[in-house]
This record gives C-alpha cells, sequence and structure tokens, in this order.
C-alpha cells in the first residue's frame, strides 16, 4: 500500500507566523500540495477549514486513507484541548487508520508505534500526559485572563481595559428568529449542518456555539 504524507501547521491568529512550521514541514513533504494550514484556535477542531479537508466531515470524504501519515510539529500546533486532541487522535488512528508523527516528541510517532505493543501503549500514555499538560496550562491562562478581568473597573455596566479604556469583549451573538426550528430539523437529521448554517446565515463557531449551550440545556 504507498504511503502518502501530509503535513499540518496551525497558528491562532494573523498576527503570527507559520513560517517556522513550514520549514520544518517542508523537509518531510516536498510537494506543498499536501501541506495544510489553519489560522484557528487550538480549542477545537469544527471550525478549521483545512483540517476538516484532510480527515472529513459528514459532507466531504477525508483525503487522510488508511497507511497515510500526517506530519505536525508539535502537539499544541495539533491542539490544546485535552479531550479533542484524544478524540482526534483517536479517529485518525483507528477510524482512519492513518498515522501521526509528533516532530518534537519522536515518542508521538505511530507509523514506528505500530511495531510492537509496547511502542504503542508508550505513545498513547505519552499523549496522556502532555495533552493533560497542554489542557491545564490553557485553563491555567484563562483563570489568569479572568482574575485580570475582575479587577478592572466597570462603568456603564461593562468592564473596562485599564490599557485602553475601552470595554472588553465582544457583544454576545443573538439566535436567529428561526433557530428553534432549523435546530430541530438538524437534530432530527433532516438537514445537514451545512445547510443549517446556510438557513440561519452564521458562521460554523457561531452554529456550533449555539449547539452546545443547547446541550448544557439537556443535562
Amino acid at each position: 500500500m504507498e504511503t502518502t504524507v501530509y503535513a499540518y501547521a496551525r497558528v491562532s491568529s494573523n498576527s503570527q507566523s507559520l513560517e517556522r512550521q513550514l520549514n520544518q514541514l517542508r523537509e518531510y513533504v516536498k510537494d506543498e500540495r499536501y501541506i495544510f494550514c489553519d489560522v484557528e484556535s487550538g480549542e477545537n477542531f469544527y471550525n478549521r477549514k483545512e483540517y476538516n479537508s484532510l480527515v472529513g466531515t459528514e459532507n466531504v470524504a477525508p483525503r487522510l486513507k488508511a497507511g497515510d501519515l500526517l506530519v505536525v510539529v508539535s502537539l499544541d500546533r495539533f491542539g490544546r484541548n485535552y479531550i479533542e486532541v484524544r478524540k482526534e487522535w483517536e479517529y485518525i488512528t483507528q477510524t482512519l487508520k492513518a498515522d501521526i508523527k509528533v516532530l518534537d516528541m519522536p515518542l508521538l510517532d505511530t507509523s514506528t508505534a505500530s511495531e510492537s505493543l509496547d511502542k504503542r501503549f508508550i505513545a498513547d500514555l505519552v499523549l496522556q500526559i502532555l495533552s493533560y499538560t497542554a489542557e491545564k496550562e490553557r485553563e491555567y491562562i484563562k483563570r489568569r485572563q479572568r482574575q485580570g478581568i475582575d479587577v478592572m473597573p466597570v462603568v456603564d455596566g461593562k468592564r473596562v481595559s485599564t490599557k485602553t479604556g475601552f470595554p472588553i469583549g465582544r457583544p454576545r451573538a443573538e439566535h436567529p428568529d428561526n433557530w428553534n426550528e432549523v435546530y430541530t430539523d438538524w437534530k432530527d437529521k433532516k438537514i445537514t449542518a451545512v445547510s443549517a448554517m446556510q438557513i440561519l446565515a452564521l458562521k460554523p463557531n457561531t452554529f456550533y456555539k449555539f449547539i452546545q449551550e443547547e446541550k448544557r440545556k439537556t443535562v
């Protein structure tokens, strides 16, 4: 079976550069068509256009096939959410039956870990430890940010940055008037997520944010 090697790079914002990652990834993937890049948060995977074109969606077949290899520079470029990282890792390696190679952590290389049960166990164990650490770091940063916000002065009911003098945060997104109807159709699998977003005129991150809110209501 012929192996196709893909590479994935990610930064969180346009102010960050992908070049350092790309320079390392080009050593493994010479054809730029097989290098996929996203400028998105590491907190989740659903709003990453390039990543999802690799692993597939409900409407798009995955590019990654059994025996293929996905190369990333580091685990935090793959993701920062512990639960999401584990889920995607298992989906790629167990469902798609492709391999993953993390360049700055040689133990996280399933293309070699498959040689023995011991190596596979070590790779899985290291992944759990590292992804857990990344998640704890993310929670720590959020907590520090929250503490900083809590000490900001309140003006007209809004927290105001002491550096800029302007209110912080984005206006809360409002549910479209037809949300309940479209959400019910999507939940009952009468329409796809893509169709629901088009009907509601919502971006993927907003649509799935509302979905999570609905799920929390039932817990």
